[in-house]
């Protein structure tokens, strides 16, 4: 006679199924089973671990499993042709909401993604790993008539890494013939196949501890990164790529944001390589390899007489090619606020137009209003400067009302390139400060005693200044 299995024996292993049935590991599982791309070598992302930034304090002890959501499961296509942007949407979706999720843009695919906004807030160290090529659309009639100022944009997310051995392609180039966008000139028939605006190709938004790391972003209609109201932000090991005569198109633009670390990049663009705006500090810039482009730039700031804030920069070990400028910082007249503590060492200049520019009288126009206000530019310290220039080693152009004070020159070494032509000497403003040789040129040692300072503040109507 068969003895009856016990009903709570019974129970207990139908609960042990369910568990088993909902658990992390068979949802990995079952999402890698939906995959339906070729199988790649031994060597595959999706076969070797992937680097994860440490959990948050209040995971524990507890290393949740990894989800991976391929978009190619979502429905991608991967063939260059096929708008695959709802099936991105949708893996990050469900991504968003487990804890630890990777979305997957695999490679040996091509995905054609049009504008779009990755919104968070999610689960935290969410992982966005591309190794195929994201493209954005070439024809400017794909894009709305109005515009739009960024093709990916990342708004709200916290704890999230992109990373990955892919390409992020803005296929700028129908763009970047247009002189102004926003011309009124294009207001006739010829408006409707022309975007108001150009596009930045990434964009984050009010969002926090973000790593980028490894990819490329390469031809934005704009600016290839851009950073809005962020903090803890870190850029590593990245490579930007967009021809020296592509119009604005800044390597990376940091505006309002904290606590910023980019680091072992290469930047070559048709703008800054890295552009430092207002609302910025503790910002920390080095071992990157830029050029072509316009440099390391502090501003444009206080545009419009608006106030501008920026401390705590520190750019360091960086070498510079082809450039128009090396390391500059740039104001408008009539703007309010400072641009304090500021570090510039270890830079290497190459053929470089202008090695070192402090101009508070900026304007991109052909003539703009003379005004007497100026953000106030203190604490700029430059030290180990060297290398060859093409037009003239130094710039300081500081305002009559408000100078540059508490500047620091120190073995600047400067040479004529091989490609100079019309060579001007060193200038030096209403700049004032101390000097330390070697100086090479002699011109570079410009600078006025900060005890005379006094007495020539005593002479000019010096405004308030606006604290920041």
């Amino acid at each position: 006679m068969v003895k009856k299995c016990p009903f709570p024996l019974v129970f207990f292993v139908l609960i042990g199924f369910l568990i088993l049935g909902s658990s992390p590991l068979l949802v990995e599982a079952r999402s890698k089973a939906h995959k339906h791309h070729k199988k790649r070598g031994s060597e595959s992302k999706k076969d070797s671990p992937v680097s994860l930034p440490t959990p948050p304090p209040y995971y524990g002890s507890y290393q949740p499993t990894r989800t991976i959501f391929d978009i190619l499961s979502f429905g991608a296509k991967g063939d260059g042709v096929s708008d695959d942007s709802k099936s991105l949407l949708a893996a990050w979706r469900a991504a968003c909401k487990v804890g630890s999720a990777i979305v997957e843009i695999p490679s040996e695919f091509r995905f054609l993604i049009s504008a779009v906004t990755l919104q968070g807030p999610c689960m935290p160290q969410l992982v966005l790993q591309i190794d195929g090529t994201v493209i954005a659309p070439s024809q400017l009639s794909a894009w709305p008539n109005n515009g739009l100022l960024q093709w990916i944009n990342f708004k709200w997310v916290q704890n999230f890494s992109i990373q990955g051995t892919g390409t992020i392609d803005g296929q700028g180039s129908a763009w970047w013939g247009i002189p102004d966008i926003q011309s009124e000139k294009f207001s006739g028939k010829s408006s409707k196949y022309i975007p108001s605006t150009k596009p930045t190709a990434v964009r984050f938004y009010a969002s926090y501890n973000v790593t980028i790391r490894d990819v490329a972003i390469i031809n934005s209609p704009l600016c290839h990164l851009k950073f809005d109201n962020c903090g803890g932000v870190k850029v590593l090991n990245i490579t930007i790529s967009s021809p020296g005569d592509s119009p604005n198109t800044d390597g990376i633009h940091i505006q309002n944001t904290q606590d910023v670390e980019v680091e072992h990049s290469t930047i070559g663009c048709g703008d800054d390589c890295v552009s430092i705006q207002t609302g910025c500090s503790n910002v920390n810039i080095h071992h990157i390899n830029c050029g072509p482009g316009h440099g390391i730039s502090l501003g444009s700031l206080g545009k419009d007489n608006s106030l501008a804030c920026v401390y705590n920069v520190t750019v360091q070990n960086i070498t510079i090619q082809d450039a128009l400028s090396g390391v500059r910082i740039k104001t408008w007249q009539g703007g309010l606020g400072s641009v304090k503590n500021i570090s510039f060492s270890g830079i290497q200049v190459s053929n470089v137009r202008i090695p070192i520019v402090i101009d508070q009288f900026y304007c991109d126009k052909k003539r703009c209003k003379n005004q007497t206000g100026a953000v106030e530019i203190e604490g700029i310290k430059y030290d180990q400067i060297t290398g060859t220039y093409a037009a003239q080693p130094i710039h300081l152009a500081c305002s009559d009302a408000v100078p540059c004070t508490n500047i620091d020159l120190n073995d600047i070494q400067l040479e004529p390139s091989q490609t100079a032509r019309g060579i001007q000497q060193g200038l030096c403003w209403n700049s004032y400060g101390k000097s330390q040789a070697p100086l090479i040129p002699s011109s570079i040692n410009c600078l006025q005693k900060s005890g005379n300072l006094a007495k020539s503040m005593r002479k000019s109507s010096h405004p308030k200044k606006q604290p920041c």
